[in-house]
């Protein structure tokens, strides 16, 4: 369903996959046999886009979107579209909390690591959203049920925006949408006077401390406001891992970290408990929410990112 459009708003993947999908029910081979018998809502004009999995034609104006990611999710509400169903972390139940009350009517179709395919051929979609790295291996079963669309964390979460964008019949409206992100991004940047100054991402996990690079979606909105970021040896996914001994690879002048869950079950006391002598800390190290930094890979989770920049730093005592 389609609402009025919103303002822009603005990886770190948030969780890189976790477990391969397994089978989903004995009665998946026959979901999308039963979504063509009820023969779909797709308007007659369709577009053909390309994305990770191929090229698809989908239609020209999809009405009933489903969402098996937090990109997309995100992009569809930027963008005034809002899903009629859509997947739930591992970690919390219900939808992204950053997303406020614009996920509100949107039905839960299991979680990201097993969406529920019922409940989405149920659904009667004229249009499925999801990522590679979720959901390669139940890719064709989707593809029974509704037009899908996939995308690629390598390529950048704009890249996941613009392909979204495309698929929702909306290229024009997130074209302008990134030109205003782009904008506002420099606009904080002069303002706290980010040009020159570094800046680093810690995020504390259960078992591991992970650092994020200029490719994750948190690493490249403080790129896109002017910080440099460590320079270390990021993995493929524009991450480092590192002990609470090796903590000073964090250092910067400025630290921003979250935690995944329950902090006393992460190694955050740990890490923290020698980071003392770093730069930043006490007074320009901060503590941001995980699922807006992490999870909020888009639009709308950009703009929170840059507003708790702009917060923390707009009286210039780290910069």
């Amino acid at each position: 369903m389609r609402s009025r459009l919103l303002s822009p708003a603005f990886v770190a993947t948030a969780v890189i996959a976790t477990a391969a999908l397994t089978g989903c029910g004995s009665t998946t081979e026959n979901v999308g046999e039963e979504a063509s018998a009820q023969g779909g809502s797709g308007s007659v004009e369709s577009s053909s886009v390309a994305h990770a999995m191929g090229t698809t034609e989908v239609p020209a104006d999809p009405q009933r979107v489903v969402t098996l990611d937090t990109p997309h999710l995100d992009t569809a509400l930027s963008l005034g579209v809002t899903p009629v169903g859509s997947v739930q972390s591992s970690v919390a139940e219900g939808l992204p909390g950053y997303l406020g009350d614009r996920t509100e009517g949107i039905e839960i179709v299991g979680t990201i690591e097993e969406p529920d395919l019922e409940a989405i051929a149920a659904l009667d979609p004229d249009l499925i959203l999801s990522s590679q790295v979720r959901h390669e291996q139940i890719y064709d079963r989707l593809s029974q049920i509704a037009p899908t669309v996939f995308t690629d964390y390598e390529e950048g979460w704009q890249s996941i925006f613009t392909t979204t964008a495309e698929a929702l019949g909306l290229a024009e409206e997130g074209e302008q949408a990134l030109a205003e992100y782009e904008q506002q991004a420099d606009q904080v940047g002069e303002a706290i006077g980010a040009e020159g100054a570094t800046a680093s991402v810690v995020r504390f996990l259960p078992d591991e401390t992970r650092i994020y690079g200029p490719e994750t979606f948190a690493g490249s909105v403080l790129t896109d406001v002017g910080f440099d970021l460590p320079e270390l040896e990021y993995d493929e996914y524009s991450m480092a891992y590192i002990s609470p001994e090796q903590v000073e690879q964090a250092d910067a002048d400025v630290i921003f970290s979250t935690t995944y869950g329950d902090p006393v079950a992460t190694t955050k006391d740990a890490v923290t408990a020698l980071w003392g002598n770093l730069e930043a800390v006490p007074d320009c190290a901060f503590e941001v929410e995980d699922d807006e930094w992490m999870l909020g890979i888009g639009l709308i989770g950009a703009e929170i990112v840059l507003d708790d920049v702009e917060s923390f730093l707009d009286e210039g005592a780290c910069l």
